[in-house]
């Protein structure tokens, strides 16, 4: 097994997750930029269809998944990612704001200009290849790379032991290290700096810590701080707004929006009326309005502190250097570019030598043949057939084999006094150029110059003004607002029988989720991840209801049972949880709908019921109960728009259904009793749903019967009303109703017995039937049981998204 793990980790360091030194390109990049320029898919040409590239370079370089393929092209084309884009893509290609790029059926793509340059003299031996996946194929090890492609666009990476974190920095600056340090090549790192004074990130922003940026080219290890660039504009009315220009590097821009936003809502600093993102196609902006008198610095400065408008930026420079991964400062990865630059135009210059070579042996035989025309015609006229030709013009004019090929093989339109002329003045063109080739690869400065020249003409097409600031001194952020309870993402778990835990995400990640220190016989009311500036709500059955700031909650391990609440408010003996709610604020524009077995139903707004100040040692009341059989059975939390599609159906344990509109609901205080939601007479309610017309509606029986229902079925009424029969009425065991639910929100239902067996109803696989109908058995309450509880099984994500 270890043998097998270290042949895999070498793969995925060497030709997975890591770039190489000499092109900056992992082993994807390299392959799709080869592909399309295999293909012809140029800058100078049409766009193509992206699934078309992703399936050669799948097909004949790189034996993986098209979306690895794909997003690895898509991610070349960001211009928010990397600094020079190596590709150009039309169509949606993903946003700063994390949205994913169109599939690749919609998008189109190309190389762009500078990509040429990284692939520029490959067909001239200047790097080597080998077999593809299937020796079908050459595919190159490393691209020539005209550029330092791996400064330039920099890096990141995961691998097996190994993780690369390249910055992208500025190609003027980084082309001009080369040239000094071809010119002086023991160059100190100090004076490289004087060129490359930094990254340069293509969402540019502020870079602070010189110190951090020295150590990283250093030893190829350093942190930085990356702060949004950022102006105050005053408004009218002595207001203003903190405008954000420019953000830290692969900060998700929404998220950070959101992230402000939320720093307003739960009022974590005071002063901030607004959030807004401007951002169009003019270019990115953020405006944060503040209230009138607001200190817009010491607000910005806590945005700073709080938010992704400043990031701390690791410098972790790990490339493939000799086929092993290094940690590179600087100098290193420019001197092995230079290393590699002086391979790759020796290369060249030998190809071209050697074809300049070819061709002046050709012309001076084609001139030699010129001159003694005439013979050579006779001797071609006298020969057999072409090879006997060949073998004459050889052993009679000592011509060589290929000189008597090119002979033979020439048209008699050629046969002219100009073209005489024309091959003399080829041959010597030709001479100048093997004396300059020669000389290239005699002379060490020679292949220096040649290089810079190149260099340097790369720069002057493609260099653009620096984007991203540099800033000596880190810069100390004082907080002036005051302490608050620091923000952290929590577990909260509520259960039935009244324990009451927060769990860090770190112990809830740790521990088995069942494993959450309850009794066998409790049942979660809530379990959810809330943040420690939340609100928690929870109602019980005797109309109670219990304030909790999350940030008071006990912080406990995730597998202990937490605090019973009657350690803190007191419950009464018998008192259940019946609901649990967690808002960020308690000033939205929601309403709780109540409703009790005996028959009351009212809605009450949220913002009455706001915690007093003996919230920690009292419940307050949420609901006034008729008497102490009456029980608080529906709670439901509803925003204004949705409660004017939701009707209400309300079903007895008699087998009535009454359905009419919520709106018919008066909204009353929390100490009210509320209105009648049906004429029971001597029933009570078991179920009360609040619903859509269109939806579905199960019920089950204390016989073990289930049925599916439309809510259709049941006329829509006026509140207070009897209803109408929901089930058949049997003169022998009649069927009451036990428990009802919208299958809306719950496609599976597990039912627990009173002899401890679980069955798991799957309620779709019932037809609809008509109110008339009793359903089928689902549960044989004689040999399993009868029915105890009934546990809502969540919709999935995909079937809730649906929904």
């Amino acid at each position: 097994m270890g043998e097998r793990f270290g042949r895999y980790s070498k793969y995925i360091i060497q030709e997975r997750a890591l770039p190489d030194i000499r092109d900056g390109l992992k082993p994807v990049q390299r392959r799709i930029l080869y592909a399309m320029n295999q293909d012809g898919n140029t800058y100078d040409k049409a766009f193509r269809k992206s699934a078309k590239s992703v399936g050669n370079v799948m097909g004949n370089f790189h034996p993986h998944g098209d979306s690895s393929i794909y997003e690895a092209m898509v991610r070349l084309s960001q211009n928010w990612k990397v600094r020079e884009p190596l590709v150009e893509m039309h169509g949606n290609n993903g946003s700063m704001d994390g949205d994913p790029p169109a599939a690749m059926r919609y998008t189109e793509a190309r190389l762009s200009k500078i990509s040429g340059e990284m692939l520029r003299d490959i067909q001239k031996k200047t790097v080597d290849f080998v077999p593809n996946f299937d020796d079908t194929e050459e595919e190159p090890t490393v691209l020539p790379a005209r550029f330092p492609n791996l400064l330039i666009n920099g890096a990141t990476g995961i691998s097996a032991g190994y993780a690369t974190e390249i910055p992208p920095h500025n190609l003027h600056e980084t082309i001009q290290a080369v040239i000094y340090l071809l010119n002086h090549p023991a160059a100190e790192l100090a004076e490289l700096m004087k060129f490359v004074k930094g990254p340069d990130f293509p969402t540019g922003g502020i870079v602070q810590g010189k110190d951090g940026i020295l150590k990283a080219y250093q030893t190829g290890r350093g942190r930085v701080i990356v702060r949004a660039k950022t102006e105050t504009e005053e408004l009218k009315g002595g207001r203003s707004q903190i405008l954000v220009k420019e953000i830290p590097y692969e900060v998700n821009k929404a998220v950070l929006v959101k992230r402000i936003d939320e720093i307003r809502l739960l009022k974590k600093v005071e002063g901030i009326a607004e959030v807004r993102d401007e951002s169009d196609r003019q270019g990115l902006q953020i405006a944060i309005e503040l209230k009138r008198n607001a200190n817009a610095q010491g607000i910005l400065n806590y945005l700073f502190k709080n938010t992704d408008l400043q990031i701390s930026y690791h410098f972790n420079m790990v490339a493939i250097n000799n086929m092993r991964p290094e940690l590179v400062g600087l100098k290193t990865i420019l001197e092995a570019y230079v290393k590699y630059q002086r391979e790759v135009v020796t290369r060249r210059t030998q190809f071209d030598l050697e074809k300049a070579q070819e061709r002046q042996h050709i012309v001076a035989g084609l001139i030699k043949a010129l001159s003694i025309l005439d013979q050579v015609i006779k001797t071609i006229r006298g020969s057999q057939n072409k090879q006997d030709a060949k073998k004459n013009l050889v052993a009679e004019y000592d011509f060589t084999e290929k000189q008597a090929e090119a002979i033979v093989s020439l048209q008699l339109y050629r046969l002219t006094n100009t073209d005489v002329t024309a091959l003399q003045q080829e041959a010597a063109e030709l001479a100048t150029k093997i004396k300059q080739y020669k000389l290239i690869l005699s002379d060490a400065n020679e292949l220096d110059r040649v290089i810079k020249s190149e260099l340097t003409a790369i720069d002057h097409q493609y260099a653009t003004p620096r984007k991203t600031k540099i800033e000596a001194e880190v810069q100390q952020l004082k907080i002036e607002t005051e302490v608050m309870v620091a923000p952290e993402d929590v577990v909260v778990l509520v259960s039935q029988a009244g324990y009451l835990k927060r769990s860090s995400l770190r112990s809830f990640g740790a521990s088995a989720e069942t494993d959450n220190g309850l009794k066998p016989d409790d049942q979660i009311i809530l379990q959810t991840t809330a943040n420690t500036l939340d609100h928690l709500l929870i109602f019980t059955d005797q109309g109670n209801l219990i304030y909790r700031p999350v940030h008071e909650i006990p912080d406990i391990k995730w597998k202990d049972t937490g605090q019973h609440l009657s350690q803190t408010v007191g419950l009464a003996a018998d008192e259940k949880i019946l609901q649990a709610f967690v808002f960020k604020d308690l000033k939205q524009p929601g309403n709780f709908v109540l409703a009790t077995s005996q028959g009351a139903i009212k809605q009450t707004a949220l913002s009455a019921l706001q915690p007093g100040r003996t919230y920690r040692t009292r419940a307050a009341v949420a609901i006034k109960l008729k008497n102490a059989a009456d029980r608080l059975i529906k709670v439901a939390y509803i925003m204004p728009k949705a409660a004017e599609q939701l009707d209400v159906v309300a079903c007895s344990w008699g087998g009535y259904g009454l359905r009419y509109q919520l709106a018919d609901v008066p909204v009353s205080g929390p100490r009210a009793a509320g209105v009648k939601a049906m004429d029971l007479r001597d029933d009570h309610l078991t179920a009360v749903l609040l619903v859509k017309a269109e939806n579905t509606i199960g019920l089950l029986t204390q016989r073990g019967a289930f049925k599916r229902m439309k809510v259709s079925e049941i006329p829509e009424t006026s509140r207070a009303r009897r209803g109408v029969k929901i089930l058949r009425d049997l003169k022998r065991k009649p069927h009451r109703i036990v428990f009802a639910a919208d299958l809306s929100q719950s496609e599976n239902w597990q039912i627990m017995t009173t002899k401890q067996q679980k069955i798991v109803l799957q309620t779709a696989d019932h037809p609809l039937a008509d109110r008339y109908s009793n359903g089928s058995f689902v549960v044989d309450v004689e040999t399993q049981g009868e029915i105890k509880q009934v546990r809502l099984i969540p919709l999935t994500a995909d079937a809730a998204d649906k929904d």
